[in-house]
Formats: structure tokens, sequence, C-alpha cells
């Protein structure tokens, strides 16, 4: 099997060598992750200067791996499109520092860097654990991952989508087992930090904790805030179609 792994925290991140080294229980494994950090960059895409793809030595037995100047989306394309000897079976982005949950799933570009596998075509999987701190035990989340890509790998799932998984930070043994759960929403109520530099110049840094606004317990947020590792799957097309249906028999536009 070849896998395409990708992620949004870095060439170097914790979390993207702990899903590396399990990966390579299931095949062939190619990285291509950004040289810097590119969190949040959702599904942006560098235009306005070159791409550079630099070789990069993991500790894990991966088959390649590139450091590339660019954002998570542009690090699957060009994986996809020029880097890989072949179309991978699997698209895989992670393991992220910190959930990707309800909204959040718009800003990620952990998740964007899956979908790019989707619009291929390609059975891709995100994976995020619920911990942001510099000690998040990413090994037991990575054990979880994979345990939820050979189950869903077992079953069949389309292709084209992404299977979005998102592991509690908690430890691993009060894990209450899986739920299968669909996007929740969440309200940050946003605030900007007015500041001044050094310099006597204003800038603003955000800040806003979520509220959770839909409290069904199928909802991905509270299956994580509950103990369960969440697996939500997602499809690139976003038509919603009962509005689809309802404008299409409006008349007199």
């Amino acid at each position: 099997m070849q896998i395409l792994l990708c992620n949004d925290d870095g060439i170097g991140a914790a979390g993207l060598i702990a899903l590396a080294r399990r990966l390579v229980e299931l095949g062939d494994v190619y990285v291509a992750a950004p040289d810097t950090e590119r969190s949040a960059a959702s599904n942006a895409l560098t235009l306005a200067h070159p791409l550079r793809a630099r070789p990069v030595d993991l500790p894990v037995p991966v088959k390649a791996a590139w450091a590339i100047s660019g954002t998570p989306a542009d690090c699957a394309k060009i994986a996809l499109a020029n880097l890989m000897p072949q179309t991978p079976d699997l698209v895989i982005s992670g393991i992220n520092r910190g959930p990707n949950l309800s909204v959040d799933i718009f800003y990620s570009g952990t998740v964007a860097a899956a979908f790019e596998g989707a619009f291929k075509g390609i059975r891709s999987f995100a994976v995020s654990l619920d911990n942001f701190s510099a000690d998040a035990c990413y090994e037991a989340a990575a054990d979880w991952g994979l345990r939820c890509i050979r189950r869903l790998l077992e079953l069949p799932i389309e292709a084209g989508r992404v299977y979005n998984i998102n592991v509690p930070g908690i430890d691993p043994q009060q894990i209450n087992g899986v739920r299968i759960t669909r996007s929740g929403l969440v309200d940050y109520r946003e605030n900007y930090d007015h500041r001044v530099d050094p310099y006597g110049r204003s800038y603003y840094w955000i800040k806003g904790n979520p509220e959770i606004v839909d409290q069904s317990p199928e909802c991905d947020i509270v299956a994580v805030k509950a103990g369960y590792v969440s697996i939500t799957p997602l499809k690139p097309d976003l038509t919603d179609f009962r509005l689809f249906e309802l404008l299409g028999d409006a008349k007199d536009f």
C-alpha cells in the first residue's frame, strides 16, 4: 500500500513522527509537510512565488520525506502531482496538535491536506489530538488513529471522502471507545486583544473560547469531550441539497 502523509504543524512535528512510525505497518509511507508550522492555513495555495521541496531524513523508515515551503494543501498537491512515484492508496494528515472539530474543519490545514486526496478520489483521513500541551501523548493518539484507519479500510467506505478522526487528550486508559459523529456547531465569540508593540504600533491578537451550541451526543465535539474518539465522514460537495431543491422550484429570479 502506498501512503502519503501530510500535516500542518511542520515536518519535524512530534505528531507526524508518531503517526509515520505506525503507518509503516500498513505500507510504503511518503511524507510531504510544510518546512514550518502552517496551522489554520485552511485550503490556501501558494501562487505568487515558487515552491521548494527539500528532501529530509526522518527518524522513521519512510520511503521519502520532503520539507516544502508552502501550505498543507500545497504539500499534498505537489506530492500527488510530482513527488510520489504513483498515485497513493491513502492520503493521511496529522497528527494535529489540537482538535479539528465542528467549524474548525473549515480553518484546519490538517483537514485541508486530507481533502486534496479526496478531491482526487483517494480515501483520505485526518487525525487530530485534543491536546495543545508540549508533553501530549502522540503515541497513544497514533495507536487510535491506526486502529480507526484499519477498521475503516475493512468497511466499504467511499473514496473521495475525508474521515476526520479526533482523539481525546486524556489518559488512553480512560477513552470510552469510538463514535461515528457529525460536525457540530460552536460559537467562538471571538475578540481581539489590542496591544502596542515596542515601537508604538498597534496590533491585534485573536482570542476566544468555544461555546458548544449543539449539545447532541452525535456531534463531534460533544463526543470527544465525553471521552470518545470521534470519526466524522466529510465530503467535498458542500451543496445544501434541501435548498437546492427549494430554490430550483422557485420562479422569477
